[in-house]
């Protein structure tokens, strides 16, 4: 395809015939439009795109648009007239037809035609304000001879070998070629692909024989596949002659010269580049592999795969803070306002954060000191890492406000926060990112996370870090090691930069909600922090001081036109939240606070003070009852206690006996840790009948049959084991078992009761539900302090340290009915000196076994998950 620009031709031609009659020519000639071209010649059966800004030929081509669409196109013999005459256009032309029109800005036509055939020009005739020629066509005939055939090979064969020296043809080119066989259409094709001179593509655009016009193609195809190759031997020759240096200064030149005119200027770019190198603070290592890669860049064509690669790893090394950082606040007054302000409770972990301040004064203070020391003494002081950063694990149910305190710890030392979620992350290149050989590869999230936060020592929040997979792509645990350990965070490497990383100024802040679901390599690097689920005293006060002042804000109320006193926000949370945290708490807020609004655009002045009699109207039917206990003790019933994620509850057991042949039937979705502390709790039994005044053939013909109501929640773990002893004892004895009490602990086959966890939420469900006694391991007495002390201080605590000590305290007389009234002054000799708030120290039982001294744990500390009194000691919903 070519083209041609005309410009408008500025006097008439003197050598034009006048007034010509159509009818002379009408039979054997033909009369149309005559266009000049410069530099271009049109083949029949080529397409060709030209733009006519002349006056003249955009006359001729508006006529032969009108009419029949078709025009002589014939090439001036000097391209720089403006004003070409009959002696100065080939006499030899293409008749082509018009296939489009364009007009374009300034006056131009652009207009697509296809030749047609050749045509002579016989007469020239003037006719209007536009050029007119009489012409004579000719068509090519068809050629099948013998020579005809072997020409066309010939040309083939010649094309071939041309399109391979010069390599700037597409397939459809070669392909449209390979399919003709006629001289003629061969030649045209080939003419303009292979001709770059239009004299010659004229001369060959004048051959009318088809078979002597591929002879003069084939002849000077032959010349250009010459040329090509005495061009190829000569480049060889210059490339093996040139030296190294030459080579580069003449390929660098020759490269900018290129960009220059294509308007890409690529060594401006690696200046600036280098400029931006030098203006950065970087490790010298990772200045002079950034200068490597800027080299690498600048010999880099700019049509190269690789260039946008290199391009995006520079960026990536330049964005990244390897000085930037923001210094602390050191005013732990104003880092305790901060915690306070956004979270109520959280003692220990407060705590933690205003000791840190404190070790990072006092690093500052003796790192001034050795300085000072050393300049007096011409020494050079020790090196001290005062930016060396902690890092801190919050364990804990959802909604207790661990990630939100990560933003709290951040404002409080004045530092940026940044948060990645680990939840179901399962492709170690997520954390270490991609080597640069793939595809679209990326640094880690790690390193992404830094580049956005702009500083090297944020607060770094690593959230749900008990939730992280691992597939046949590596475990991204095993690459969390090398981030949360502080020996080795100082030269974190990344697979995409290649460099080392200094991580040990962030300070790590990773959430979870189960702590024996942690990696246990992971768990060895870092601080864990316990965060209970909250207390309903504390649920009450978050969510009247905390959640209900957000709520409104972002219903658009005010406290004056929405009230929630504390007994309401107390019925709230009894009836219709049953979790640790206090995200469910929010949701029934909300669900106020939307109703409440609807009412106050309805009716402008009105006031909403919810209380528990109107609660319904807001909320519906409550979705939770608080648990109750028994008002009479009954025979075969105890009141144990369990652990949950959404804190403490009650867990009744029940026992009934049936003549048999001495089965053990143990129901209510029972872990296998808790059946195997009911066949204990029965093993001592049977050991203890004599004293216990059971017959010593019950376990022949009597069937006990356990029991814990709720059968569609799972339950597990060790705790149950005193509750579910008395239980069946009762049951045996006919004695019944105190309904103002509960109980938990471990049994053991000898009847030693030993530790359990979480005491503090079993003593606030106890408290709940109005009992105010409870039996509890000598060993758990340590735990006490953990209690609220005003729950505390409401409640009597035996400790006991074997069964017969909580048979003692738990069961009263026996009577022949199947329940017994309740009587503390004749049946709770052990209550009557106890007054709230004591604890009682064990009493003697029937043969008490020493309890060992020393430093171990309880057992709820120290056995794996599945057996944790503090993870699967409860009834929970899965």
């Amino acid at each position: 395809m070519s083209r041609s620009v005309e410009k408008e031709p500025r006097h008439e031609t003197p050598d034009i015939k006048e007034n010509v009659p159509e009818a002379d020519t009408a039979e054997e000639r033909h009369q149309y439009p005559l266009i000049p071209l410069k530099d271009t010649v049109i083949f029949p059966k080529a397409t060709a795109t030209l733009n006519i800004g002349r006056d003249k030929s955009i006359q001729a081509i508006n006529e032969a648009n009108a009419t029949t669409k078709r025009f002589i196109a014939s090439a001036q013999k000097q391209s720089d007239l403006e004003h070409p005459g009959p002696n100065d256009v080939f006499e030899v032309g293409t008749l082509v037809e018009l296939k489009q029109l364009e007009a374009q800005s300034n006056n131009i036509l652009q207009v697509v035609v296809e030749g047609i055939s050749r045509v002579r020009i016989l007469e020239w005739i003037e006719q209007g304000p536009y050029l007119q020629v009489v012409i004579e066509e000719h068509n090519d005939t068809e050629q099948n001879d013998a020579q005809s055939v072997a020409l066309v090979r010939h040309a083939h064969t010649l094309f071939d070998r041309y399109t391979h020296l010069s390599r700037r043809f597409n397939a459809e080119d070669i392909t449209a070629v390979a399919h003709l066989t006629q001289p003629g259409l061969l030649a045209d094709t080939l003419a303009p692909l292979t001709a770059s001179d239009y004299i010659v593509q004229q001369d060959l655009l004048e051959a009318f024989d088809p078979v002597a016009r591929l002879e003069k193609l084939c002849v000077s195809l032959g010349n250009e596949i010459e040329i090509l190759e005495l061009e190829n031997k000569i480049r060889q020759k210059v490339r093996q002659q040139v030296d190294k240096n030459q080579r580069e200064y003449y390929l660098k030149e020759q490269l900018r010269a290129i960009q220059e005119e294509l308007g890409h200027d690529q060594a401006s770019e690696v200046a600036e580049l280098r400029q931006k190198v030098l203006q950065r603070e970087m490790p010298a290592e990772v200045m002079a592999k950034v200068n490597k890669e800027l080299d690498r860049l600048e010999r880099m064509p700019s049509h190269s795969a690789e260039l946008v690669v290199l391009r995006n790893y520079i960026d990536w090394v330049l964005a990244l803070p390897w000085s930037e950082r923001t210094e602390d606040r050191l005013d732990m007054p104003y880092a305790q306002k901060v915690l306070d302000n956004d979270h109520y409770g959280l003692e220990k972990v407060k705590e933690r954060i205003i000791e840190f301040l404190a070790v990072r004064q006092l690093r500052i203070l003796q790192m001034q000191r050795q300085t000072t020391s050393s300049r007096h003494n011409n020494s050079t002081p020790s090196p001290i890492n005062i930016n060396k950063g902690p890092i801190l694990c919050l364990v804990g149910p959802p909604g207790v406000g661990k990630t939100s305190l990560g933003r709290s710890i951040a404002t409080a030392l004045g530092r940026k926060f940044v948060r990645i979620s680990l939840g179901g992350m399962h492709d170690e290149a997520e954390i270490r990112g991609h080597r640069r050989t793939y595809v679209g590869a990326l640094p880690g999230r790690i390193i992404q996370a830094m580049k956005t936060v702009g500083v090297r020592n944020p607060v770094f929040l690593l959230d749900e870090i008990d939730k992280l997979a691992s597939d046949y792509r590596g475990d991204p645990a095993a690459a969390l090691l090398e981030v949360l350990d502080p020996e080795q965070n100082n030269t974190f490497t990344d697979h995409y930069l290649e460099l080392p990383y200094d991580l040990s100024e962030v300070f790590f802040i990773c959430t979870g909600n189960n702590r024996y679901q942690i990696p246990r390599a992971l768990a060895d690097r870092m601080d864990i922090v316990q965060m209970p689920g909250y207390t309903e005293e504390e649920k009450i006060a978050i969510g009247r001081y905390y959640v209900l002042p957000k709520v409104l804000g972002e219903h658009g109320l005010s406290r004056s036109q929405v009230q929630v006193p504390e007994s309401a926000m107390r019925y709230i949370v009894s009836h219709y939240t049953r979790e640790a945290g206090v995200r469910g708490l929010e949701r029934q807020l909300a669900t106020i606070c939307r109703k409440a609004a609807l009412r106050i655009v309805t009716k402008p002045d009105a006031r909403i003070r919810l209380s528990e009699k109107n609660a319904e109207q807001y909320l519906g039917v409550p979705r939770f009852m608080p648990d109750r206990t028994q008002d009479l003790g009954q025979i075969g019933v105890a009141t144990g206690l369990a652990w949950t994620e959404n804190g403490g509850t009650l867990l009744p057991v029940e026992v009934v006996t049936m003549t048999g042949k001495g089965h053990l039937m143990v129901t209510g979705q029972l872990g296998d840790v808790m059946q195997e502390s009911a066949r204990a709790a029965l093993s001592y039994i049977r050991s203890r009948a004599d004293e216990l005044r059971i017959p010593a053939t019950f376990s022949e013909t009597m069937d006990i049959h356990i029991h814990l109501p709720e059968g569609a929640i799972p339950k597990d773990g060790p705790s149950g084991g005193i509750t579910m002893a008395a239980a069946v004892i009762s049951a045996l004895t006919r004695r019944a078992v105190r309904s103002d009490l509960a109980m938990t602990g471990e049994i053991t086959l000898r009847g030693r009761v030993l530790a359990i966890g979480g005491l503090k939420e079993k003593a606030l469900a106890a408290h709940r539900a109005g009992i105010r006694t409870l039996i509890i391991p000598r060993e758990n007495s340590k735990d006490l302090v953990e209690i609220p002390a005003k729950v505390r201080s409401e409640m009597i605590y035996h400790l006991v340290d074997s069964m017969d000590q909580v048979v003692e305290l738990a069961l009263l007389p026996a009577t022949d009915g199947t329940s017994v009234e309740e009587d503390r002054s004749d049946t709770a000799p052990a209550d009557r000196a106890a007054v709230p708030g004591q604890v009682v120290p064990p009493t003697p039982g029937l043969y008490p076994e020493p309890i060992e001294n020393g430093n171990r744990e309880s057992d709820a500390d120290i056995v794996p998950p599945a057996t944790a009194d503090d993870i699967t000691d409860h009834p929970s919903a899965t």
